[in-house]
């Protein structure tokens, strides 16, 4: 039976019920991303979650279609609990729906043990690892996702909002014709979790929102509640919001960028930061960078999750193909922006909008974490545009490759854990073997008329 620290749940409680707040949604991340969770009144808060609330552990292992893959401990065990127990520091009162405040929990098995299914569990074990090191990661999540609207011409159902060509970072009525963007931005702006400007992207319904940077944990933590906040209004005014990585044929993807830096624990020293080393960078930043890169087929399981994923790289996409890194140079894998003193970051663009914030910050973190304990040194970085086969190795094609990567890379999944390591690779194995049976609307095209 798990016991845990209950001493700050009626203060909560009692603050909440000052603040005219009568229900919490405690929410957890499941391994795609999805925030799973359950509604409890505010005047039973600290009785109903004294103990943990039970969820059925194959909750993990629950498709989008509403399928159960069969994780370790899952469905083969007969279905047995976990149990999510509030981290009352995240409470944030949700503005589209008064009277509610989010708040995330930690999961665990019934004994107490953490739950290594749990994707902010696998970010908090590397964390500590940095932590081990004396030395603290700093991220700042960029995402980009599609607005839609229903549509009765569209095969789907969808079409997209606001179509217009050649919008790129507009503002405005000219690319989000009914204010959208901007109502969104001012709400997410209301809900505390450092939302800061928002832009037209490439792509006609295509819009990006920038998260202030923050403690990794944090950043992973606002990330996730974003997405699922951008939904949730999207749906409040009959549209849909999607993160999905290439949702159409004829318009680019959207990609999951992350400016990543590393400072001392007291914040006072920027640890990537060097005037007299190569490039303005630390020998910390170039092992970081080379981790990176050495595990970047790994990497790029956990950063590109989907079979979509892979239809939004290649060459002129402006999503990577190679794994590289260049100085200020946007068709590298890895960027590295061109100010530096307490600025100096790399910004990785490997990530696609369909990654679990949790499990893309870990990877990262766990690549670079590889690369200062093993002292790796990349190889020089790319000079021009980014696209060349001669150049670098190119990054997985597939979302088989990138998970044999992952089962072959034994370093990077001892850093992510093998349990969590284990779930993934079943849970994705899984979804390839239903892709490969279902009938798609190209084959109908290609092949009914003429065979």
């Amino acid at each position: 039976m798990a016991h845990f620290d209950t001493s700050g749940l009626q203060p909560a409680a009692d603050r909440l019920t000052e603040q005219g707040i009568d229900v919490v949604r405690l929410g957890y991340a499941d391994i795609i991303g999805t925030d799973r969770g359950r509604d409890v009144l505010v005047n039973r808060f600290p009785r109903t979650v004294g103990s943990g609330v039970a969820f059925c552990r194959s909750v993990f292992g629950t498709t989008p279609r509403g399928g159960v893959v069969d994780i370790e401990g899952g469905l083969s065990a007969g279905l047995p609990d976990v149990v999510a127990f509030p981290d009352v520091d995240t409470l944030l009162p949700i503005p589209w729906e008064p009277g509610v405040a989010h708040c995330i929990a930690d999961v665990f098995n019934p004994d107490g043990s953490p739950s290594q299914e749990s994707p902010r569990y696998v970010l908090r074990s590397v964390i500590e690892r940095f932590g081990e090191l004396e030395m603290q990661p700093i991220v700042g999540p960029e995402l980009e996702f599609y607005i839609l609207e229903e549509s009765k011409k569209s095969a789907s159902g969808w079409q997209r909002y606001g179509e217009g060509t050649g919008n790129v970072y507009v503002s405005g009525f000219k690319g989000d014709p009914q204010n959208v963007l901007l109502a969104s931005l001012r709400m997410l702006g209301e809900y505390g979790i450092e939302a800061i400007a928002a832009n037209h992207e490439f792509s006609s319904g295509q819009f990006e929102i920038n998260l202030w940077h923050g403690d990794a944990l944090g950043a992973a933590d606002r990330a996730h509640r974003f997405k699922h906040a951008v939904k949730e209004l999207a749906l409040r005014e009959g549209r849909l919001a999607t993160f999905m990585p290439k949702p159409f044929n004829d318009e680019g993807g959207s990609g999951y960028h992350l400016h990543f830096s590393m400072w001392s624990p007291d914040m006072a020293t920027a640890l990537f930061d060097d005037p007299d080393g190569p490039h303005g960078l630390s020998e910390l930043a170039r092992h970081a960078v080379g981790g990176i890169l050495a595990h970047a087929p790994a990497l790029a399981a956990v950063a590109n999750p989907t079979i979509n994923s892979y239809k939004r790289f290649g060459p002129d996409t402006l999503a990577p193909w190679l794994i590289d890194w260049g100085m200020d140079n946007r068709s590298a894998m890895v960027r590295i922006p061109p100010e530096r003193g307490s600025a100096s970051r790399m910004e990785l663009r490997l990530g696609d909008a369909s990654a679990n914030s949790y499990l893309a910050i870990a990877g990262m973190l766990a690549a670079a974490l590889l690369g200062i304990e093993n002292k790796i040194e990349p190889a020089e970085p790319l000079v021009g545009y980014g696209y060349d086969l001669a150049k670098s190795a190119q990054l997985p094609n597939s979302l088989g490759k990138a998970l044999d990567a992952l089962e072959a890379d034994t370093e990077f999944a001892e850093v992510m854990g093998p349990t969590f390591v284990n779930a993934f690779l079943t849970y994705k194995r899984d979804e390839i073997e239903r892709f490969n049976t279902w009938i798609t609307d190209w084959e109908f095209h290609e092949y009914t008329y003429h065979l």
